[in-house]
C-alpha cells in the first residue's frame, strides 16, 4: 500500500459541478482543509461534454435558423455554409479557458487539486492512481485520509450491448469530438439529450433521423410538451422521426467508414444507408466502476447509483454522495445546490441544511425551447384527484412569426390544485422559454396561486404575458 500522503477535513472525489461547489464552499468559506480528486478535465460533464458546449452549439443552430428567417424580415441574406471546424475550434478553446478558470478558483479557495483516479481502502481512506493534470497516468499511487468523503463522480453515457455493431456508434461525449459536420446522422433515444442534439443537427442542415421507442419523446414531461414538440420536429423542422423503433444491427463499410443501420419501426423493417454518425442517447450510468465500493459496503440501487438520503448521507457514516452518481435530478444546478448545502451542514453549523428537491425548474434546449417546473397534469391529477385540479392552457403564434411563412409553436399550461388554485405545475414551449422560466420558477417555489399570477400586470407585447392573462 502506498504511504499516507496527506489528511484532509474533507475529500471530494470528482470535480464536476457538485463536487467543485461543495469543495470550494468548505474551503473558501469555512476554511477547512479540502482536497479534490479528478482523473479528467476540471468541470466534469457539464463543462466539458454537456451543458456548456451543448448550449454554445445550440446557439449556432439557432443563429442558422434566424439567418434563414431574416430573409422574410427583408434582409438580403445569403448563407454560404457553416464552418464546423472553425466553430468547434473556438468552442473548444472556450471550454479550455473554463478549465483554467476552475483551477484558479480552486487555488484561490485553498482546495488541493489531486489529479488521479480514486478507490476506497476504508471508510476514511482512499488510494489515488496518480495522473498528470492533462490526464496521463504517472504509474504511481498515493493514499489520503479524511474525516469526511464526498462521492461526486457523475455518470457516463451507455451504449447498448445487445445490438451487433453498436460499438460503431458514438455517445453525447463523442458528439463534441466530431471534427466535421455529418451529412447524415441517426440518433437513438427519446430523452432531452437525444432531442437537443437532434435539433442541433437538423437546424444546421444535417439529414437527421431520430429513433424513439414510443410515439412521442420526452415522455417524462407533460403530454402537451411531448405532443407539440414531437409534431414540430417532424412537420415543422422536417426531421425523420422513426416511432416504435428498435435497431437490430449496425454495419460499417471499411472503405468509406459509413454505417448501415438495420431497424424496425411502426412502418416495418428498414435499412438506413450511408450514415455518417450514429449517436446513442439511451441513458446514463453512474461512474462507480473504479471506486471499490464493496470494500466499504456503500449501498447501491439496481442501476448502480449510490443510495443517499435527503441530506446526501450514504449508509456509511462520513461518506456522502450527490449529483448524477446518486441519480438525483441529473441537472447541474441541482448538484451545485446540493453540494453547497452539504458543506453548510458539515462545516457551517447548519445542521438542517439540505436541498429541497421539489419544484426544480428545468429546460430542454430544443427547437424551440421547453421549460417545465412542478407536476405534469397526469401526475397532479394522480396526487390531488381530478376534482381538485384545474388546468389553464393556451396555444398561439408568437409575434416573432408574424412576418414569417414558417410558424413555430408556442404552447403554455398552468396546473393548479385546490380551492386556492395553487400553481403546482407550469409547462411552456416556445421562443425564450429558457429565460422565461427562471422568474416564474421563483414564484412557484414561493407557493404562488393563479390569483397571484393574475395580479401581475402583463408586459406587452411578449409571449410571457399569456401566463398572467390565462382564463
Amino acid at each position: 500500500m502506498a504511504p499516507i500522503k496527506q489528511h484532509f477535513d474533507y475529500l471530494v472525489i470528482g470535480s464536476g459541478s457538485g463536487g467543485l461547489a461543495s469543495a470550494r464552499r468548505a474551503a473558501g468559506i469555512y476554511k477547512k482543509k479540502v482536497g479534490i480528486v479528478e482523473s479528467g478535465r476540471l468541470g466534469g460533464t457539464c463543462v466539458n461534454v454537456g451543458c456548456v458546449p451543448k448550449k454554445v452549439t445550440w446557439n449556432a443552430a439557432t443563429i442558422a435558423e434566424t439567418m434563414e428567417e431574416a430573409k422574410e424580415y427583408g434582409f438580403d441574406v445569403e448563407v454560404k455554409g457553416f464552418d464546423w471546424k472553425l466553430f468547434t475550434t473556438k468552442r473548444d478553446a472556450y471550454i479550455k479557458r473554463l478549465n483554467g478558470i476552475y483551477l484558479r478558483n480552486l487555488n484561490n479557495d485553498g482546495v488541493t487539486y489531486i489529479p488521479g483516479r480514486a478507490r476506497f481502502l476504508s471508510k476514511n481512506e482512499i488510494e489515488v492512481d496518480e495522473y498528470t493534470s492533462e490526464g496521463e497516468k504517472l504509474g504511481s499511487k498515493s493514499t489520503y485520509t479524511a474525516d469526511h468523503i464526498l462521492i461526486a463522480t457523475g455518470g457516463y453515457p451507455i451504449v447498448p450491448k445487445d445490438i451487433p455493431g453498436a460499438e460503431h456508434g458514438i455517445t453525447s461525449d463523442g458528439f463534441f469530438e466530431l471534427d466535421q459536420q455529418p451529412k447524415k446522422a441517426v440518433l437513438v433515444g427519446a430523452g432531452y439529450i437525444a432531442v437537443e442534439l437532434a435539433g442541433i443537427f437538423q437546424a444546421l442542415g444535417t439529414e437527421t433521423h431520430l429513433m424513439i421507442r414510443h410515439d412521442t419523446f420526452l415522455r417524462s414531461f407533460d403530454p402537451m410538451i411531448q405532443e407539440v414538440l414531437t409534431k414540430h420536429y417532424e412537420t415543422g423542422m422536417g426531421m425523420n422521426l422513426h416511432r416504435r423503433s428498435k435497431q437490430t444491427k449496425v454495419e460499417k463499410d471499411p472503405s468509406t467508414g459509413k454505417l448501415r443501420i438495420h431497424y424496425e419501426d411502426s412502418n416495418g423493417a428498414g435499412v438506413l444507408e450511408d450514415v455518417n454518425v450514429l449517436l446513442w442517447a439511451i441513458g446514463r450510468a453512474p461512474e462507480v466502476g473504479d471506486l471499490n465500493l464493496p470494500a466499504v459496503g456503500i449501498e447501491q440501487n439496481k442501476k448502480g447509483c449510490i443510495v443517499a438520503d435527503e441530506f446526501q448521507n450514504t449508509n456509511i457514516p462520513g461518506i456522502y454522495s450527490l449529483g448524477d452518481v446518486s441519480g438525483f435530478f441529473e441537472l447541474t444546478p441541482v448538484a451545485i445546490a446540493a453540494g453547497r448545502r452539504l458543506s453548510d451542514r458539515l462545516f457551517g453549523g447548519q445542521k438542517d441544511a439540505k436541498l429541497d428537491y421539489t419544484n426544480i425548474p428545468s429546460v430542454v434546449f430544443a427547437h424551440p425551447e421547453v421549460g417545465t417546473i412542478g407536476l405534469s397534469e397526469p401526475d397532479a391529477r394522480k396526487k390531488y384527484g381530478d376534482e381538485n385540479i384545474k388546468v389553464y392552457k393556451t396555444s398561439f403564434t408568437a409575434m416573432y412569426y408574424a412576418l414569417l411563412e414558417h410558424k413555430g409553436p408556442t404552447s403554455y399550461k398552468i396546473v393548479c390544485a385546490g380551492p386556492e388554485e395553487k400553481v403546482v405545475g407550469l409547462h411552456i414551449i416556445g421562443l425564450g422559454s429558457g429565460e422565461m422560466l427562471q422568474g416564474f420558477g421563483v414564484a412557484i417555489k414561493m407557493g404562488a396561486t393563479k390569483k397571484d399570477f393574475d395580479s401581475c400586470v402583463a408586459i406587452h407585447p411578449t409571449s410571457a404575458e399569456e401566463l398572467v392573462t390565462l382564463r
